[in-house]
């Protein structure tokens, strides 16, 4: 073992995982953030073309605002989900604690179905979105960065780019169909059946979304390192927490700030894209006399900008662990800047000026979604991974990112000025620029604490007596960990 800039690395014999074990893995996390990030779309999609009439109908003007600020309240308590669950998923395990987090979002988000509307309930309506947002804000906590965790931890070295990306892939299509399910309902249903009970119906549709995140995740074992780490030093599953945090405060602070300056490059570009847009296009625009779009429109467009994002999403993914993560995320965070006010600009050219501008935007986003999976991760050592990233993701998406819609709705209000979104991406981008520049390159290395990892399929094949390629066989008798596999590496 020796001990580099980020602490310890762990060397010696390499794992081999079967290759089918780590595609399910990725599926597992990848199905369980697609229902996650479905009530994100909902809600993102649904503030400005029903939520804020539903909750807030006396409002006026400020009736967005306040659908926005329900938005956020998530974020308040977010880092609170990543304090405890972060922790939690580096003594008990990650897969136990990323069933939890799923189920405890899909009950949150079958609870806001049955919400009364404000004509019933009065005030206690938004009182109870607001109490089920912060349940779902809780929840998210544990639940993404826990999703980066096992997946990163189950890829191998090689290729932990491309399957860093399958998460991602559900996250995009998580919010592809809260959209998509959202624009059906706008343009099929009567306006006053939509208000009185067709907006329920998305959110009650996250049931078997949730229960296959769960099924999948409660039949896969932990992660390799996670397993590593526990024979090597089992009394770490009690490590207090407050011990834990100190690791993480006095060792690992420059890769936290890393982390944290990318994490807000990322997530401010997300949340601009997925649920400020919706309400700028919508909403924001015709309020301030410029041309803007109908539900339908702007949910037609950003289920188009999705689709494409998914179609190259997994490729970028793969590039990075070609090329390396830094050369993708730098030329990402240049790009931002250079087209972060000029995309939100087009947003006032009609409907070919928006769709350039969704799209601008989401060519940058795809861009951090298909790599950082895979470099977040990567930044912390087994024993703290989950907790560190729970801390510093969270508290990063909840100062700077999440916020940002209400922000930039609260600016655009009070100064009349529409470029507002533009600023704000072209100084996420910047904080992404910095961010890279301190970064390590991780493409292709062990992650830290753990043994170097390959799969299966990246075994070459045996070759019999006569010389010729056999299929690679697996022997389910040997172990997925240590000396038993090494003959295979030879």
């Amino acid at each position: 073992m020796s001990d580099g800039p980020r602490g310890p690395r762990r060397r010696g014999p390499a794992a081999v995982e079967e290759e089918r074990t780590v595609r399910r893995a990725a599926a597992a996390a990848s199905v369980g953030n697609v229902a996650e990030w479905y009530d994100f779309g909902l809600f993102s999609f649904l503030s400005a073309v029903v939520l804020n009439r539903v909750l807030f109908p006396e409002a006026g003007e400020w009736s967005l605002l306040l659908t926005l600020a329900t938005f956020a309240a998530a974020f308040v308590v977010r880092p609170l989900g990543g304090f405890v669950f972060g922790p939690l998923g580096d003594r008990i395990g990650r897969t136990r604690v990323l069933a939890f987090t799923v189920l405890l979002m899909t009950v949150a988000t079958l609870a806001l179905g049955f919400v009364p509307s404000y004509e019933t309930a009065g005030i206690a309506a938004p009182l109870l979105v607001l109490l089920i947002r912060m349940l779902q804000g809780f929840s998210a906590g544990g639940e993404y960065t826990g999703a980066l965790t096992l997946v990163a931890e189950y890829a191998p070295d090689r290729r932990r780019g491309f399957f860093g990306s399958w998460l991602e892939f559900g996250t995009i299509t998580g919010y592809t169909l809260g959209a998509g399910v959202c624009g059906v309902l706008v343009a099929v249903l009567p306006e006053q059946d939509l208000l009185t009970w067709g907006w329920r119906i998305p959110f009650l549709l996250a049931l078997p979304l949730g229960i296959a995140g769960i099924y999948l995740r409660m039949r896969l074992e932990d992660t390799p390192a996670f397993r590593q780490l526990m024979e090597r030093s089992p009394a770490l599953a009690t490590m207090p927490y407050k011990r834990a945090m100190q690791i993480l405060v006095r060792r690992y602070r420059a890769p936290a700030l890393v982390t944290a300056a990318l994490v807000v490059a990322w997530n401010v570009t997300n949340y601009v894209l997925t649920n400020y847009m919706p309400t700028y296009l919508t909403g924001t625009l015709p309020r301030h006399g410029a041309p803007g779009a109908s539900g339908a429109a702007t949910g037609a467009m950003l289920v188009a900008v999705m689709l494409a994002m998914l179609c190259v999403i997994t490729a970028i993914g793969r590039l990075s662990d070609r090329v390396g993560r830094r050369p993708v995320l730098m030329v990402t965070s240049l790009a931002l800047v250079a087209v972060g006010l000029p995309a939100v600009r087009l947003m006032r050219d009609g409907t070919t000026g928006q769709l350039v501008g969704l799209l601008l935007m989401g060519t940058v986003l795809v861009g951090f979604a298909a790599v950082l999976p895979s470099t977040l991760p990567a930044q912390f050592p087994t024993m703290v991974r989950y907790g560190g990233l729970g801390v510093v993701f969270n508290l990063s998406v909840s100062l700077f990112a999440g916020t940002a819609p209400t922000l930039i709705e609260t600016a655009v209000t009070a100064t009349g000025n529409l470029d507002w979104p533009g600023y704000v991406l072209v100084a996420a981008g910047l904080v992404g620029v910095a961010g890279v520049a301190f970064l390590p390159e991780t493409a292709g290395r062990p992650l830290a604490g753990a043994a170097p990892l390959a799969s299966s399929a990246d075994l070459p094949p045996p070759v019999s007596a006569e010389g010729v390629p056999l299929e690679q066989p697996y022997d389910h008798t040997l172990t997925r960990r240590g000396p038993r596999r090494e003959p295979l590496l030879a």
